[in-house]
């Protein structure tokens, strides 16, 4: 009987389970997608150093997941809430008739269980369709061939789905029973006609505690946005709950004074039915003060995750064309244990392969050698001099005491030609600083202006530009050149190298033939380091190749935007639904004030009207916070990621405002038209 009664009710409530449906649907869907990325992977032909990438986002993913279903739990339970709330009067008629609150925790739990498999059923489905798609992504994310690849179900990853799901829904059975247990059959007959209570906050109060939020938040804006040079942990953490706080603090405040500002605009508070849309909107932000807090910090965290980890991704395949301009790089150093004194005694990379028997230029079409020398008494202290003492008050943790990388001209022009680059021209008693680095490039900058003169092994020289030149010598993914010396031949005449480097490009141009070449290449130098280590010479030996920086940025890009995708996903879908939920519940709770307005003789368009305007303000308040938050947490971004280049940031955005609109604008829209159905019905 009493299951029969549920399949009823569910039925004849499709209409108020609809956002409930369709946030467990959406949960499901996405949980099952990111969690089955590394099944359908397994049918990609990928090689062992993606596999790897693979492994290490399957891990990620999981590991998130844990945080994911506990947001999706406390949304589940506080959509409860609201189902709860809705049927208050139809409680009240049950126990009336007699029937217990057992029974009544019964059928709840025969509704909870038939929606609860309806949407695990429904967003199983979906989420295996969308995890194909995945695939695609994924492959072309890998460069994968998918000639071998086939539609799958990961049943691993719908288990872990179902598990989680489960233990979701025994805390939404747990809250259903306690919420049972403490309902007054009074409480429920009367719970139409009770309003949300507003608190007549003191205006003095409220305008200085807006006034204090503000400074306090300008503050942290400023120390994360501009002054982020001196930023400590502790520094940092202050920052982050001084803006935390402020938010609450100018929620709190505006809502206590709003709706006495609005009264002070007679005209405008007392046109149509503005009076009441007013008292409506300052009625609900009074009580969702703590709520509209924890939204607004989840949407600027989303905004944040989601521009961030686009443009990491972004950056970094675009910076791969530009920063790796040839196949294979393999360098040596003098390591602080090495006792060479002469210019006859050192080796070169070269020298070092030949010694082990093998011929470093074997199997490329053109290459350069070059090296690079360190003059003790030129360090980035000294070179900064003009303004040390300043730079080291917003630059702390800058090695002032390291040695300044130095380069010859004809050698650093040989591996221009090499990279495809122009020249570089100077004159006697001149010099170039070269640096990629944007943060170190401002620095250099300000140097360079005033004609900072520096000495090279006894050579006095002066800056030929007054800015530095964009370039590098190590291929990279990244921009991380923070400065080195271009200089005349003659001014490194018999010093002894630092480094020495041996760049070039493979002759073989097939694919096959290139990865044996790069296999080959790894396996000789490791026989060659191998037998470097028995000679006690004191280097250091490193080899970068282009499709090994490539693989790596790859990989690191293709986890952050995954995981940047996954937790803004489930951030708006949780913001979504629990704005959602709660104008649900407000046009439930004041359905009755409608009809009085349309008894009154209020046109139906002046009411739909009322309910847009109330619905938006609720939705983008905190939205507009939001934004301003995300402003400067992406000027703080764009510190913490200009090493992967930040060109790509407005790119990012652009997607990052599209997801929003379309799941945020998507939820608006939805809780629209069921509010307005609600107060109609």
């Amino acid at each position: 009987m009493l299951f029969k009664i549920s399949l009823r009710n569910v039925s004849r409530s499709l209409k108020d389970y609809a956002i409930y449906f369709f946030t467990l649907v959406i949960g499901v869907s996405i949980f099952y997608v990111f969690n089955a990325i590394s099944t359908q992977t397994a049918m990609l032909q990928l090689d062992d150093s993606s596999y790897e990438i693979v492994g290490l986002l399957k891990n990620s993913l999981s590991a998130t997941s844990v945080f994911v279903a506990i947001i999706l739990a406390l949304l589940v339970v506080y959509a409860s809430r609201f189902l709860m709330k809705r049927r208050h009067k139809e409680f009240a008629v049950y126990q009336t008739l007699g029937m217990s609150k057992g029974s009544i925790s019964v059928m709840l739990l025969f509704e909870t269980v038939i929606i609860g498999l309806a949407s695990l059923v429904v967003g199983l489905l979906l989420g295996t369709a969308l995890s194909q798609v995945m695939s695609a992504v994924v492959a072309n994310l890998f460069e994968a061939d998918m000639t071998s690849y086939k539609f799958m179900f990961s049943s691993e990853s719908a288990t872990k789905t179902i598990l989680y799901f489960v233990l979701m829904y025994l805390a939404v059975v747990v809250f259903n029973n306690l919420s049972i247990g403490r309902m007054k059959l009074i409480d429920l007959i009367q719970s139409g006609r009770k309003t949300e209570r507003i608190t007549n906050r003191n205006v003095v109060l409220c305008v200085i505690t807006f006034v204090a939020a503000m400074i306090a938040l300008i503050y942290a804006y400023h120390c994360v946005g501009w002054d982020y040079n001196s930023l400590d942990e502790k520094k940092l953490v202050l920052c982050i709950a001084l803006g935390s706080v402020s938010t609450f603090l100018i929620f709190w405040s505006v809502s206590g004074v709003a709706l006495r500002l609005m009264r002070l605009m007679k005209k405008r508070f007392y046109h149509s039915i503005n009076a009441f849309t007013f008292r409506q909107v300052s009625s609900v932000i009074n009580t969702m003060v703590f709520s509209m807090t924890i939204i607004c910090l989840m949407l600027f965290i989303t905004i944040c995750t989601i521009a961030s980890a686009f443009s990491i991704r972004n950056s970094m395949n675009a910076n791969i064309q530009e920063l790796c301009p040839a196949d294979v790089e393999i360098a040596n150093g003098l390591s602080s244990e090495s006792d060479i004194e002469s210019v006859q005694d050192y080796k070169n990379i070269r020298a070092i392969y030949e010694d082990a028997g093998y011929d470093i230029t074997e199997g490329m079409k053109d290459y350069v050698e070059l090296n690079t020398y360190e003059d003790a008494d030129l360090t980035i202290g000294k070179s900064l001099e003009p303004f040390l003492e300043q730079i080291q008050e917003t630059n702390p943790y800058l090695d002032y005491n390291a040695s300044e990388t130095i380069v010859t001209l004809s050698e650093y022009n040989r591996l221009m030609e090499l990279y495809g680059r122009k020249p570089l021209e100077l004159n006697q008693g001149e010099y170039i600083m070269i640096c990629n680095f944007a943060n170190m490039k401002d620095l250099r900058n300000a140097v360079l202006k005033v004609g900072n003169d520096i000495t090279v092994f006894g050579h006095v020289l002066s800056p030929k530009y007054t800015e530095c030149q964009d370039g590098f010598i190590e291929i990279s993914n990244s921009h991380i050149n923070s400065g080195f010396y271009v200089v005349p031949d003659e001014v490194v005449s018999n010093q002894i190298p630092n480094n020495s480097y041996f760049i070039g490009n493979y002759a073989e141009t097939s694919t096959d033939g290139r990865k044996q070449i790069e296999d080959q290449e790894y396996q000789i130098f490791g026989e060659v380091f191998d037998y470097e280590s028995t000679q006690n010479d004191g280097y250091l030996m490193k080899i970068d190749t282009k499709e090994a920086i490539l693989s790596d940025a790859i990989g690191l890009g293709a986890v952050i935007a995954f995981l940047g995708l996954y937790i803004g996903f489930v951030f708006l879908i949780s913001c979504g639904a629990i704005l959602s939920l709660k104008c649900l519940s407000e046009s439930v709770d004041g359905s009755e004030r409608y009809t009085i307005l349309r008894k009154i003789g209020v046109d139906e368009r002046v009411i739909s009207k009322s309910l847009l305007m109330q619905t938006g303000i609720f939705f983008f308040a905190p939205l507009a916070l939001a934004i301003v938050h995300s402003f400067v947490g992406l000027r703080f971004a764009k510190f913490v990621l200009i090493t992967f280049g930040t060109e790509q940031v407005m790119k990012s955005i652009g997607i990052a405002s599209i997801i929003l609109f379309v799941i945020y604008g998507g939820y608006f829209m939805i809780t629209y038209a069921n509010s307005k159905r609600i107060i109609s019905d």
